[in-house]
């Protein structure tokens, strides 16, 4: 690990900002006892670690350079996919940068606190997608980064149905010209909640001051969950959100992983 000194400094900035994230610093408790010496991203499904299900979807898209941010064996991800990644399908090699915050701070920095940390490394719209959310048949379509682009909202969310184990859903989702995700807590009227995908289309000032409560590069390592700051946005309608009705599932459990990976 880095002394103190060295964690101050943001991350340098690369040469050619990446377009998306895919967070990978969790630690998996709820899968222990395969999480103790392997990170939950690398746990496999269908014989592929479950972050390389989005990232091979990002290339067949053309979004070929990609931050990972890393803290529980963050390592282990680092020496599996390396500093560029083929994707033979999409017939595209991508590019990866690494924001290991196990290193830098000795521990994960949340979620917002992680994209916050990365900020350096990213463009002004990027996606993110949970490393251990297995959504195959998700597109990451260029027509919806750019359309997302060209407007004004801060993030866009795609929900899905609600599973099993969170029946209660995240977001409340009203019919409106573009699907603006309203609320955490009763649905809108005409609406239905729905759970939070993981996966979304931001802008960088989503997590900059005066929207975000961390600077860019989050040089002291603090912690903060993303929640509050889309509940701030979702007020000041500034969040939209459409539903996605194809696979997903959050491999939150041994047990969910054996029964996706069809081992029962």
């Amino acid at each position: 690990m880095q002394g103190p000194s060295d964690s101050t400094h943001p991350l340098a900035p690369r040469e050619r900002p990446a377009r998306a994230m895919i967070l990978a610093a969790g630690r998996g408790e709820r899968m222990r006892p395969l999480t103790d010496h392997t990170p939950k991203p690398l746990l496999e499904v269908h014989g592929k670690p479950l972050m390389q299900w989005p990232l091979e979807s990002l290339a067949r898209t053309g979004f070929t350079d990609v931050v990972i941010n890393t803290a529980w064996l963050g390592e282990l991800i680092e020496a599996r996919f390396g500093a560029t990644h083929r994707a033979a399908d999409a017939g595209a090699t991508t590019t990866l940068a690494y924001s290991h915050e196990g290193r830098d701070f000795g521990h994960a920095l949340e979620t917002a606190g992680g994209i916050a940390r990365a900020l350096p490394l990213l463009d002004e719209v990027f996606w993110v997608a949970a490393g251990d959310v297995y959504a195959p048949d998700f597109v990451f379509s260029r027509a919806a980064f750019e359309h997302f682009a060209a407007g004004d909202r801060l993030a866009h969310l795609w929900l899905v149905p609600n599973p099993a184990h969170h029946p209660r859903g995240d977001f409340g989702l009203a019919e409106s010209r573009d699907g603006v995700a309203l609320a955490l807590n009763d649905a809108p009227p005409g609406g239905e909640r729905f759970t939070f995908s993981t996966i979304a289309l931001y802008r960088r000032a989503f997590f900059e001051p005066p929207q975000g409560p961390i600077p860019p590069g989050n040089p002291a390592g603090l912690g903060a969950p993303l929640a509050p700051l889309l509940r701030a946005a979702i007020a000041a309608g500034r969040v939209s959100a459409e539903l996605h009705t194809g696979a997903w599932t959050d491999v939150g459990t041994p047990e969910r992983l054996a029964a996706l990976d069809g081992r029962r």
